[in-house]
């Protein structure tokens, strides 16, 4: 027996990384999923994965940030399968590093619409149907970013806070219902979003120097995140609410250094 056999899941940003990663294991430990992603190619490539597999998968290209987009995404959860257990909310941008002066109004509200307003929306949403069902997992993505600085641009670092903060007030709210709301932290991971950074290490010859800062000194793989999803999702995290756990090789249990042990 797979660890979500019988659950329904949504995963945003499903098409690459991450959110390919944890639909994968999703599938493979038993979940019916509502997948969705801005990039049609590659949230329909997950799906077709998923399906070659035995999984099943219905695939959607939309913005997660927009309410109608995440309350369609429950209305076919529902349709499909006639349930809803798991929202993983992943979908996000990073914005570059952009100097503080340089950066808009404009910049700053794509940013947030879509890494922090569209966790909200998976929670008002997911967690309206969980509510009534009483039960049910919310899973968002924030980062090592929302917890110190330096580890990305200011508009990027103040979404991810805020979705820690929203799982904090999430679990709040929805208090006495049974739904959890979690979040998870990843350190540096090597996706899409952080393509340039491993690209440019890999080209100047310091691939070796990826991930240094952290006492593991080495980057993660989406896998390792899809790990963390999976265990929230399922039923054996059933007393893990309200927090958000870093996922990230330990470089938030110190100030950072770069002195190797040898």
């Amino acid at each position: 027996m797979g660890r979500l056999d019988g659950k329904v899941a949504i995963v945003t940003g499903a098409g690459s990384g991450i959110g390919r990663a944890t639909s994968m294991l999703f599938a493979r430990e038993g979940a019916r999923l509502v997948i969705a992603d801005q990039n049609a190619d590659g949230v329909n490539e997950t799906a077709s994965m998923i399906t070659k597999n035995g999984g099943a998968a219905h695939a959607l290209t939309a913005d997660a940030g927009r309410e109608e987009n995440v309350k369609a995404f429950v209305d076919r959860a529902l349709s499909a399968f006639g349930a809803l257990d798991v929202f993983y909310a992943n979908a996000g941008v990073s914005g570059g590093l952009v100097p503080i002066f340089e950066q808009s109004e404009d910049y700053w509200r794509e940013i947030l619409q879509i890494n922090l307003i569209g966790p909200f929306l998976a929670i008002k949403h997911a967690g309206m149907h969980m509510a009534k069902q009483r039960r049910g997992s919310i899973v968002l993505t924030a980062s090592v970013a929302g917890l110190k600085a330096n580890a990305g641009a200011a508009a990027y670092s103040a979404s991810k806070a805020g979705v820690i903060s929203l799982a904090q007030t999430g679990a709040v709210a929805l208090l006495g219902t049974g739904v959890r709301v979690n979040a998870i932290c990843p350190g540096l991971i090597e996706t899409g979003m952080t393509k340039t950074i491993f690209d440019g290490a890999r080209e100047a010859g310091k691939s070796h120097k990826i991930g240094q800062l952290n006492p593991l000194q080495r980057a993660g793989a989406p896998e390792e995140i899809a790990a963390m999803a999976l265990f929230l999702a399922s039923d054996e995290s059933s007393y893990v609410n309200g927090v958000a756990i870093p996922v990230d090789g330990g470089l938030t249990s110190s100030m950072p250094f770069s002195r190797p042990l040898r």
